[in-house]
């Protein structure tokens, strides 16, 4: 009980500080509100210390806490906008003070905590809590009733309380809402990237990768360490990432190392780790890529290139999985998938003695072979749409199409950088494109060069090129002008005869382009 006017502030001033600590140290709302009420009542003779939240979806007022009230007279406490005295505090954004409830028409008892209130000599103070202009609840307490008192002093302290409430309500909100928006965007990344290496998603439409696809999917389930096997720009990488995100490791880390991407000196360090004080300048511990892949996948490419030493190494993890920190004798246990790929003869590299026989059976587990670009060439216009897309909406272009002549070139040309080298040349294509459709002048110069072309395949004649250049001019202006031959002819620059000429020369439907935009 607190009696004089020294002890009633001394005993704010601790009721305020201990609820200030509570709110600011919490995360959980629920859990920070109980505490505050607790404090509240036990410095002060408040009886059922209550605070209503405005629920935003529904528009209702509900107890989040209420201090010595039972959990169901808490379900009880939902008030509509206006409804009861904690519904009009809400409302108005005003507090009230109800000398004696048994008195009071609006006081509706909802919650039933109180008994039957016509008996009962209690005062009923409610504040609003307000964020700026905005109400988002309220904080009530009953009193035993004293006659001729007007709660003043109390409504004063109850209504600094509801501001240090309304801070803490908006703080724990807010960082509750950035975690929803963390989580979502979490699940959202997680979505589009196993959508991005879904087996079925890789373009292609040729009877050799679909092999490769069929292969992946076997092999995808399984521990078994593969070995993809092919060119550079052949997409070793998006395949080791396939198998890894459609294996039951999906959830661990697909973690890669570009094996002649590191200086041998530290490829040994980058693959096992160290210990602190292991060497000069190892002034902390660090885990390697083993460690940093527990339970996922490893991705060693170009693993040809890796040095004898570190060959006997791995092999030995391969074998035994497990391995050491550099300085650490304490054998540290592992379960990694293994996926290799390289671009090497490593059987011939094997004969000659720089690969190591029995790390190369190690790793031939399951090999795959990804065949080069110009293997498979139903896939070129295939993966050029792709990438047309793609990059259309990087840089916010229009490019609509790739013109026929600008296909001829891509299909004969033998890509030495497969679809790296397709991916690069698109990108640049439509960069340089101020047009509807990618031409022939806009591919690199090296795709128009007669070196350019397949060994196998004879280059075109110069007037077969003229022809092909003049047909697709022909057919972009029927395409612009909906088969409107006056039009078309003007936009070229030549008369109607001539343009009618080589309209039937060409074999040209003009009337199919009449509906073209309709």
């Amino acid at each position: 009980m607190v009696n004089s006017k020294q002890d009633k502030e001394l005993a704010a001033l601790t009721c305020l500080y201990e609820i200030t600590k509570v709110l600011a140290s919490s995360t959980d709302l629920r859990d920070c509100l109980k505490k505050a009420m607790a404090i509240l009542s036990s410095s002060f003779d408040f009886k059922n210390a209550t605070v209503t939240i405005v629920n935003p979806r529904t528009g209702q007022s509900e107890i989040e806490v209420a201090h010595g009230m039972s959990a169901e007279a808490r379900k009880r406490g939902v008030y509509k906008m206006g409804e009861g005295i904690t519904g009009r505090v809400i409302a108005a954004g005003e507090p009230i003070i109800v000398p004696r409830i048994s008195e009071e028409p609006l006081f509706i008892n909802r919650t039933k905590a109180r008994g039957d209130i016509s008996s009962r000599n209690l005062s009923f103070l409610c504040v609003p809590i307000k964020h700026g202009k905005s109400t988002i609840g309220s904080l009530s307490v009953d009193l035993e009733y004293r006659e001729g008192a007007n709660f003043e002093e109390e409504l004063r302290f109850l209504t600094v309380i509801a501001g240090l409430l309304a801070q803490a309500v908006n703080r724990i909100q807010a960082v509750n809402r950035e975690k929803e928006e963390l989580l979502y965007e979490n699940t959202r990344l997680k979505k589009q990237l196993s959508e991005k290496y879904r087996i079925d998603s890789v373009i292609s439409s040729s009877s050799r990768m679909q092999e490769v696809l069929e292969m992946i999917g076997r092999v995808a389930g399984s521990n078994a360490t593969v070995l993809l096997r092919g060119e550079s720009g052949t997409g070793k990488t998006l395949i080791a990432r396939a198998i890894h995100h459609n294996s039951r490791r999906a959830a661990k880390p697909f973690v890669v190392v570009n094996c002649t991407a590191l200086p041998e000196t530290l490829l040994e360090n980058e693959l096992f780790g160290h210990e602190k004080g292991a060497f000069t300048g190892a002034n902390e511990l660090k885990k390697g890529r083993f460690e940093v892949a527990e339970g996922g996948t490893l991705f060693l490419d170009e693993i040809g290139e890796l040095p004898g030493h570190i060959q006997a190494k791995l092999l030995s993890v391969i074998q035994d999985r497990e391995f050491q920190r550099l300085g650490s004798s304490r054998t540290i246990k592992c379960d990694v998938r293994l996926i290799a790929a390289t671009n090497k003869d490593l059987e011939k590299a094997v004969e000659q003695g720089v690969f190591r026989e029995d790390f190369y059976y190690r790793l031939n587990v399951f090999p795959i072979y990804i065949p080069p670009l110009r293997d498979r060439r139903t896939d070129i216009l295939l993966l050029a749409e792709y990438f047309l897309h793609k990059y259309n909406e990087e840089n916010r272009k229009k490019v609509r199409r790739i013109s026929t002549s600008a296909i001829d070139l891509l299909i004969q040309y033998h890509w030495p950088g497969n679809v790296r080298e397709l991916q690069n040349c698109m990108e640049r294509a439509l960069l340089i494109c101020d047009e509807e459709a990618i031409k022939s002048y806009h591919l690199p110069p090296t795709l128009q060069t007669s070196e350019s072309a397949a060994p196998d395949r004879k280059p075109l004649a110069l007037g077969t090129m003229v022809e092909n250049f003049e047909k697709e001019l022909i057919v972009d202006a029927l395409k612009r002008f909906e088969g409107n031959q006056t039009r078309a002819a003007a936009h070229l620059e030549t008369s109607l005869r001539v343009f009618n000429y080589k309209v039937h020369k060409y074999g040209i439907d003009f009337s199919q382009f009449k509906m073209a935009r309709k």
